[in-house]
């Protein structure tokens, strides 16, 4: 209960914290409402606050672990509007996987760092692809740069620290299929990098001016 609360105190202060950052998005409007049925958004492990800068187009289902620190992120994500289902992606299709893919069946776009729960980084794991497959919904790549950015990297997924102020843009890749990406993991990991290389062009492209 204790770290619940505190995940909501500090979900509050990262509402406040990224309400200052000036925020650039290339989704070439596919991330309007309606324009998709539900979505299954997939980024990397670490690069999760910067991409708080996009504010979401509907209601988002995030997958966060039983663990104690799990409890925390929870609270966090409720405080930034995110609906949570507690489980597990690692075992194929556990209780957590299929709640995703009830809320992705109801209407919701899904939110995962693809190369979890813990790594290899960078490395794309099964569960985006499967609950997408389930659902029936497109994998949406996503990605973000920012200025200024300190990374953690002492953190196993070198996590970054995105500071008041920043300047952060926040990029979509082309829609995946779902099926393809089960059978060629790296197509994903390919639109997730393709998609941060037109972050840090747009944000070079800022710098400049």
């Amino acid at each position: 209960m204790i770290r619940e609360l505190a995940g909501r105190a500090l979900g509050w202060l990262l509402r406040l914290w990224t309400a200052s950052w000036r925020v650039q998005i290339l989704d070439d409007g596919w991330s309007q409402p309606n324009v998709f049925g539900p979505v299954v958004l997939c980024f990397w492990h670490g690069t999760q606050m910067a991409l708080l800068g996009w504010r979401r187009r509907g209601p988002t289902a995030v997958l966060v672990s039983w663990s104690a620190d799990g409890t925390l992120q929870a609270g966090v994500m409720r405080s930034l509007g995110m609906t949570v289902v507690r489980g597990s992606s690692s075992r194929g299709a556990s209780s957590g996987l299929l709640g995703i893919v009830r809320e992705l069946r109801a209407g919701a776009d899904a939110a995962f760092a693809v190369d979890g729960p813990r790594g290899p980084l960078h490395d794309v794991r099964p569960g985006a692809a499967a609950a997408a497959h389930l659902a029936r919904a497109r994998l949406i790549p996503m990605a973000a740069a920012a200025k200024p950015l300190v990374v953690l990297r002492n953190t196993w997924d070198k996590f970054w620290l995105v500071p008041p102020f920043s300047r952060v843009v926040v990029a979509f890749g082309r829609p995946a299929d779902p099926a393809e990406v089960r059978c060629q993991p790296a197509l994903l990991a390919a639109g997730i990098e393709e998609a941060q290389a037109r972050a840090e062009g747009a944000l070079g492209s800022q710098s400049a001016k």
